[in-house]
C-alpha cells in the first residue's frame, strides 16, 4: 500500500458524499462532504476487525485541535502494537475513563463526607435553635415570642459559637447582660427556653455527640444571676387600691375632656381610646386575662342574658371553656364597647377588623403610658418608639407603687373578691384555674357553680360601682 504524503492529503477534495482514503498501513482518512479529514485507525484484536476515530482531525502540524500525518502514524502504530499484544485500545481507554470517573466520584463523595462531618462537628447555637424551632417546640403564638427573645438577647451573642465549644460561661453571660439592664423576668424566661432547647438536643443526634461535657444549662443557677430582690416564684403582688381605681377613672375622664376642649387637638395628648377603657374595666370586673379578652367575639357575648362565653381555645393552656356571668358593671362596659365595635365580628378588632386585636396590644398601650418605668437594653431610660405613646399619663399614685399591668387588674379583682368574703375555691373557678385535688374528684364532681359564680361577679361589680360612684 502506497503511503500518502502531507501534500497528497492536503490536496484531497470533498465530494458529494463522505469517502475514505488509505493513508498508511492501518491508517485511513475519512473526508467528509464539508471537507474535514478525520483519522481512522484500523486494527484486529481477538480476531475482530476494529476501527478507532482519532478525536483530532488532520492538520499540517499538530496542535490542540489537529494531528499531523507523522503523529497520526505514531498513534496508529501504538494502537496496532497493543492489538497485537491482545489489548483493545478502545476497551482499555473506556476502562481507564471509567476508573478515573470512579476515582473522581469517590474523591467527591469523600470530600462531601468530610464537609458534612466538618459541618456537623461545627454546628452552632443558631443551627440548634433553627432545628429546635422546626422539630422541637410549638407554642401557642407560633413561637413568635421565642423568636423575638432569642433574636434580641441570645443569638447576637452566642449564635455563631459551635455547640462543641459552648460553655456555661457564655450562657451565663447572656443572662447576666439581661439582668444588668433590669429585665429579670425576661432573663428567667430565656433561661427556661434555653433549658428546654438543650434538654431536647441532648436526646438527639447530632447534638448529643456535640455536647461532650453534658448539658451546659445544668450548671446555670438562675437564682445566682437574677437581682437579689427579684422573686423567682414570679409572685407579683401589685394590686390597684380603691384610690388608684378612682384615679384611673379620673385620668380617663380628664384626658377626654382636655382633648375635646382643646383649641388645637394636634398638640395635646390624645385620650386613651374608649375601647381600651372598656377593656380595663372588663378585666377588672371579670378577672379575665388580657389575651382571653382580646380574642373575644361578639357571637360569644349575650347582652340580653348578661353572659360571655370564653372558648378554651382562647384560654391559657387550653384549660377549659368558661362562662362569665356579667355583673351590671361588666354588662355596662360591654354595652359601651358594643357601640364602638359591634359592627365587627370582634369585640376588640385589629386593624381592618379582619381579626382580633393583637393580644399584646393593650399591655403595650398601658405600658407606653408609664414610660418612667421603661428601660432600654443598656439599662437607661427607654427612648420613644416609632408610632408608640411615650408619656406617664397612666402612672398611678405618683408611681410610688410601681407600674401596673393589665394582669394586675385580674389580681386586683380577685383580691377584692377575697376581701368581700368570697371563698378561694370560688375565686379560682371565676379565674378558670385548674383546681387542686385528685383526678378522681375532678372526674366525678361536676357541679358547675353557675349561680355561685354569678353571685361572686355580682358582688365584685357592685363593689366597683360603689368605689367609682
Amino acid at each position: 500500500m502506497a503511503k500518502m504524503t502531507v501534500h497528497q492529503i492536503a490536496a484531497l477534495k470533498p465530494r458529494d458524499k463522505a469517502y475514505k482514503q488509505n493513508a498508511d498501513i492501518g491508517l485511513q482518512l475519512r473526508v467528509s462532504a464539508a471537507g474535514s479529514k478525520v483519522w481512522i485507525v484500523q486494527y484486529v484484536v481477538g480476531g475482530k476487525q476494529r476501527e478507532y476515530r482519532i478525536p483530532r482531525p488532520f492538520g499540517p502540524a499538530t496542535d490542540h485541535a489537529h494531528l499531523s500525518l507523522a503523529d497520526a502514524r505514531m498513534e496508529a502504530d501504538r494502537i496496532r502494537a497493543m492489538a497485537r499484544a491482545g489489548v483493545d485500545f478502545q476497551v482499555e481507554t473506556l476502562q481507564a475513563l471509567d476508573a478515573e470517573a470512579r476515582r473522581v466520584a469517590d474523591e467527591q463523595s469523600a470530600e462531601i463526607r468530610r464537609a458534612e462531618i466538618d459541618r456537623t462537628e461545627n454546628l452552632t447555637v443558631l443551627d440548634m435553635f433553627d432545628a429546635w424551632l422546626l422539630n422541637g417546640v410549638s407554642r401557642k403564638d407560633d413561637n413568635a415570642e421565642l423568636r423575638r427573645s432569642f433574636a434580641a438577647d441570645v443569638l447576637p451573642k452566642i449564635g455563631a459559637i459551635p455547640i462543641k465549644s459552648l460553655t456555661e460561661h457564655e450562657l451565663r453571660a447572656v443572662l447576666r447582660a439581661m439582668v444588668d439592664r433590669g429585665v429579670n423576668r425576661a432573663a428567667v424566661m430565656v433561661r427556661n427556653s434555653l433549658t428546654q432547647m438543650f434538654a431536647w438536643a441532648e436526646k438527639r443526634q447530632p447534638w448529643r455527640k456535640l455536647l461532650v461535657d453534658g448539658d451546659p444549662m445544668d450548671l446555670i443557677e438562675i437564682k445566682k444571676i437574677v437581682s437579689p430582690d427579684y422573686d423567682l416564684d414570679n409572685q407579683r403582688d401589685r394590686i390597684l387600691s380603691s384610690a388608684e381605681i378612682c384615679e384611673l377613672r379620673e385620668i380617663f375622664a380628664r384626658m377626654r375632656t382636655e382633648f375635646h376642649s382643646a383649641p388645637n387637638r394636634r398638640v395635646i395628648v390624645r385620650p386613651v381610646e374608649q375601647v381600651t377603657q372598656c377593656a380595663v374595666w372588663i378585666m377588672l370586673s371579670t378577672l379575665c386575662r388580657v389575651g382571653e379578652m382580646s380574642m373575644a367575639r361578639w357571637e360569644h357575648v349575650d347582652l340580653t342574658a348578661a353572659e360571655w362565653f370564653i372558648p378554651k381555645a382562647n384560654v391559657k393552656d387550653n384549660v377549659a371553656d368558661l362562662k362569665v356571668y356579667l355583673s351590671a358593671f361588666s354588662l355596662e362596659q360591654f354595652r359601651q364597647l358594643h357601640k364602638e365595635t359591634g359592627h365587627t365580628d370582634w369585640c376588640f378588632p385589629g386593624r381592618g377588623a379582619e381579626r382580633h386585636l393583637d393580644v399584646k396590644s393593650i399591655s403595650k398601650q398601658v405600658g407606653d403610658r408609664q414610660a418612667m418605668f421603661k428601660k432600654a437594653k443598656d439599662g437607661s431610660a427607654r427612648k420613644p418608639m416609632a408610632n408608640r405613646r411615650h408619656d406617664n399619663t397612666l402612672v398611678l399614685g405618683g408611681g410610688k407603687n410601681g407600674a401596673w399591668t393589665p394582669h394586675d387588674l385580674r389580681r386586683t379583682g380577685a383580691t377584692m373578691m377575697q376581701s368581700l368574703g368570697i371563698s378561694l375555691e370560688l375565686i379560682d373557678r371565676c379565674q378558670n384555674h385548674v383546681l387542686a385535688g385528685s383526678k378522681v374528684r375532678r372526674h366525678y364532681l361536676h357541679h358547675d357553680y353557675a349561680e355561685e359564680k354569678r353571685e361572686a361577679w355580682r358582688i365584685l361589680g357592685a363593689r366597683l360601682s360603689e368605689i367609682l360612684a
